[in-house]
């Protein structure tokens, strides 16, 4: 188990990481959420050793964690950790920079392992072509399967498909985290995308203004979430009087409502103008305007600008958000 306890960091003055403390179980996924320099990078890193803690300690299971104010070569021989910035030999081949760490006194078994990782990341065709030559986004591949050659107990991985085309990233998160859970490697995601989330990260964690906000199974937080920040890091949300949506409703509170859930019609619900509309391919994602403000909801055909549609929420959508808040 991975145990973080009561962190916190400085780069110089100010912290950017207070108090934080929670728990890993080995072999789960959890994934690290949150704006931009909200300190998802800082956290990897300091899990793995290249900063040392201000406040507070980590360990896993009961060894402690060091860092480089206790360790001359920071990091764990047992723990890998995917960087923004790859860490490649640009002069060897794809398949030398993945058998690198791997025993030369093994080459059998050496061949099999790097073979297995080519093939995850889809790389075999080009397993003899000098790293130098690759695009960004096959270099990240191949810096991925080199931190998983001698199979860690933990994985940190920070924004890993952040260069890779859509054409290639949706089949390699499944290949890659199907393959974690069948090794049962522990590993922390750090990721804007809430497509390397929903799918695979048994739980989420979103980090905000130093602390963790929410902490929680990956799935609940989403049909849940606490606030407007937190429904946002998945998609186009919106955050609506309970009564425009219910005009009946006794209550003068708020409901988080996504995109997605509004469905569209022509005579009763939230009466709203239509202000843009942008084609997502089997649907259409549509700015409009209602009383209370902006409000984007998903059209199965192109509105007209101007129109007016009227929007609804599924009485169990609102139900369950009333029931959900504080």
């Amino acid at each position: 188990m991975l145990q973080v306890n009561k962190l916190s960091f400085a780069y110089e003055t100010s912290n950017v990481l207070e108090g934080l403390s929670f728990e890993v179980e080995k072999g789960q996924h959890v994934a690290v959420m949150g704006e931009s320099g909200c300190g998802k990078s800082t956290l990897l890193k300091l899990i793995y050793g290249l900063l040392s803690p201000g406040e507070g300690n980590i360990l896993w299971g009961k060894e402690e964690i060091k860092g480089p104010l206790y360790k001359l070569v920071p990091g764990e021989s047992y723990m890998k950790y995917l960087s923004q910035e790859f860490d490649l030999m640009p002069f060897t081949t794809v398949a030398e920079n993945i058998s690198e760490h791997l025993s030369v006194f093994y080459p059998e078994e050496m061949k099999t392992r790097t073979d297995e990782l080519l093939e995850m990341i889809e790389m075999s065709s080009v397993a003899h072509t000098k790293v130098k030559n690759l695009s960004g986004g096959q270099q990240q591949r191949v810096a991925l399967a080199r931190v998983l050659a001698q199979k860690p107990d933990v994985l940190l991985l920070d924004e890993p498909f952040s260069h890779i085309d859509n054409f290639r990233k949706s089949s390699l998160r499944r290949n890659l985290f199907q393959y974690l859970k069948e090794e049962k490697i522990t590993c922390l995601t750090a990721t804007h995308d809430h497509l390397d989330v929903l799918p695979f990260a048994d739980r989420i964690l979103v980090l905000k203004d130093k602390e963790i906000l929410i902490e929680g199974i990956t799935r609940r937080v989403y049909e849940s979430p606490p606030n407007f920040y937190v429904a946002s890091l998945f998609g186009e949300a919106n955050i609506l009087p309970i009564t425009l949506l219910k005009s009946y409703a006794d209550t003068k509170r708020n409901i988080i409502v996504y995109a997605h859930e509004f469905k569209v019609a022509n005579s009763s619900g939230l009466r709203t103008k239509v202000k843009k509309s942008f084609p997502m391919g089997s649907y259409y994602l549509v700015e409009g305007e209602s009383d209370d403000g902006k409000v984007f909801f998903h059209s199965e055909k192109d509105l007209k600008i101007d129109s007016k549609v009227y929007l609804n929420v599924s009485i169990e959508t609102i139900n369950k958000r009333l029931k959900d808040l504080p």
